[in-house]
């Protein structure tokens, strides 16, 4: 099993800067996707930003230039560097793993994080 734990998220200003983590917790599982998607109130769940186990990455239109993900092999985390912030950014951010388990490696689980509120004011 993978539990998700995320850290970083709170109230900045329009124009600051937050940077999410999330740490990918348990044992015999590799690792193929990692991901972070947003959810603002009335709003369905989107795609952020993605990055894959051979670190190729791909952003949301809405983030292009101003977000970077990047990931840690060695310690299962994935982080979001979030750049010129804006009040449409406001939404609770969700750790996304795609992940094979070595006991059966044919088969792919996806994982959730528990959310982080990331909150934009102007």
């Amino acid at each position: 099993q993978v539990q998700l734990v995320e850290s970083g998220g709170g109230l900045v200003q329009a124009g600051g800067s937050l940077r999410l983590s999330c740490v990918a917790l348990g044992s015999s599982f590799s690792i193929n996707v990692m991901a972070w998607y947003r959810q603002a109130p009335g709003k369905q769940r989107e795609l952020v930003a993605h990055i894959t186990s051979g670190d190729s990455t791909s952003y949301a239109d809405s983030v292009k230039g101003r977000f970077t993900i990047s990931r840690d092999k060695t310690k299962n985390t994935v982080y979001l560097q979030m750049n010129s912030l804006k009040p449409e950014d406001t939404a609770v951010y969700y750790c996304y793993v795609n992940a094979r388990r070595d006991s059966d490696p044919r088969v792919a689980y996806a994982y959730w994080g528990q959310g982080t509120q990331v909150s934009v004011s102007s």
